[in-house]
């Protein structure tokens, strides 16, 4: 019998940080909210994938993490006025648009670099006919 793979859509693969080739490995060890600090592996454990391409590669999630902050702070602060009405308080405004990219700091980071390395890398697609490989991180870092 042949073995029947699962495939995970582009979306799902993304949301779980799976890696952009094979969608198999994990990108990150660890939940992204959690008491330890995230830990963004090296290479895929499934295919292999060097996740950081060239160095200085995730300087380009910066403008992602931009982007990601705008809009939380813009839905932040729209919320806050839905729900209170006020709109001469800046000392509020402005503490709900710092606390709103604080605490969504741990999801920017993650998802910064997953939005780069599947949508805005390219070269960089999803392959279903990758094998599995014996990756040797040590001798490769």
């Amino acid at each position: 019998m042949e073995e029947v793979k699962y495939e995970l859509s582009e979306f799902k693969a993304a949301w779980q940080a799976k890696c952009p080739r094979c969608r198999i490995g994990h990108v990150y060890q660890g939940p992204a909210y959690g008491l330890k600090v995230q830990k963004m592996n090296s290479h895929c454990e499934y295919c292999g994938l060097r996740y950081e391409r060239e160095p200085g590669y995730f300087y380009g999630a910066m403008y992602v993490t931009y982007a990601f902050s705008i809009a939380e702070m813009v839905t932040a602060c729209m919320a806050t006025y839905i729900l209170t009405g006020n709109d001469s308080s800046f000392i509020l405004y402005a503490t709900v648009a710092i606390m709103s990219v604080v605490l969504m700091s741990p999801f920017n980071y993650r998802y910064s670099r997953i939005v780069l390395m599947y949508w805005l890398t390219p070269g960089l697609r999803y392959d279903p006919n990758v094998k599995k490989k014996e990756v040797d991180v040590k001798a490769s870092a």
